[in-house]
């Protein structure tokens, strides 16, 4: 097989929703940084919507960016706590994949702690082929040719094969 063609992960976001800055905030990036030895970034809301209490530019969650083998360990854990099973819905005609994770007990290894509490998250990991830098730099940017971009099968099969995922 060409070397430029094979699926590379080029990054995996785990993204916790709070709704509301404050207490409930600071735990979900506690519980982010010891899932993934990282310091998570808050997010924030983009517009004010009354029934739910949010103004805009208001903290309301926090996520991770994970690349390379953090982002491939970090994976691997999570699908263990789904058993490793996704849907075909999950995965974009673009060869990204999207799913959550109720709770995050359910993850092998991870203790429930009080002080802390339960939070579900969402983990979106985005592939690409080597050569994708030519979209992305700067100077002389260029398209990706549709030969060279990752479809749903290439994904499909990458998950299949890396992390031994059931698809239904």
């Amino acid at each position: 097989m060409n070397p430029m063609q094979e699926v590379l992960i080029s990054k995996a976001t785990i993204n916790i929703g709070v709704g509301e800055g404050g207490e409930n905030l600071t735990k979900a990036e506690k519980l982010l940084t010891t899932i993934t030895d990282q310091k998570p970034v808050r997010t924030f809301s983009k517009v004010t919507n009354p029934e739910f209490g949010i103004r805009k530019k208001q903290p309301i969650g926090c996520k991770v960016t994970l690349r390379g083998e953090k982002a491939f360990k970090a994976i691997k854990m999570v699908l263990d706590g789904i058993d490793n099973k996704l849907d075909s819905k999950q995965f974009d005609s673009q060869g990204n994949v999207s799913f959550g994770i109720e709770e995050h007990i359910d993850i092998p290894g991870m203790r429930y702690d009080p002080d802390i509490g339960i939070y579900g998250m969402n983990v979106s990991v985005t592939f690409e082929k080597p050569g994708y830098r030519i979209k992305k730099r700067k100077i002389q940017r260029k398209k990706i040719p549709p030969k060279h971009q990752v479809d749903k099968e290439e994904t499909i099969k990458f998950m299949q094969e890396k992390f031994q995922v059931k698809i239904d």
